[in-house]
């Protein structure tokens, strides 16, 4: 089994250091994968099978290549990903990003905040629910009982 990791797809350099910086100063010790665009982040989670499934999707929505509702819909799309935690983190306020974002299964929307300390307290939150607090759903294992639950009209 592989180590346990974070998936941050975020193209804004900046804001990947920033938010690296956040977890090393919260003492959050999970290692963090970074994908620059849409795309490369499809890539870690459907093509590298070495790599293994994160615990946690961090999901910025302005990418290039590939925007991150697309993303977010593979990934709802995709039976071994389809109950993965996503995490949108966008600057966008726009009503139709958060609705559309939920829609498509992401599990929660946050604003990244502008200022380091409140991101700093954002990220420390967001670590403390989603990697001690939460319980993730058991990797591959799932996908019969999933097709159990939901029915393929459903799914459609």
């Amino acid at each position: 089994m592989t180590e346990p990791y974070v998936l941050l797809v975020e193209d804004n350099l900046d804001d990947q250091e920033l938010l690296l910086r956040a977890f090393r100063r919260n003492r959050i010790e999970h290692k963090v994968r970074v994908a620059h665009d849409g795309l490369e982040a499809c890539d870690i989670l459907f093509e590298d099978t070495e790599g293994g499934t994160p615990i946690l999707v961090l999901l910025d929505l302005n990418l290039p290549r590939m925007n991150g509702i697309d993303v977010l819909r593979r990934i709802r799309q995709n039976e071994r990903t389809s109950l993965l935690p996503v995490v949108v983190l966008s600057s966008s306020r726009e009503q139709e990003d958060v609705v559309r974002s939920y829609t498509l299964g992401a599990n929660s929307y946050v604003r990244k905040p502008v200022d380091f300390s409140e991101f700093v307290e954002t990220t420390r939150q967001l670590g403390q629910y989603w990697l001690q607090i939460n319980q993730p759903p058991p990797e591959g294992e799932y996908a019969v009982l999933r097709k159990e639950l939901v029915p393929a009209a459903e799914e459609e």
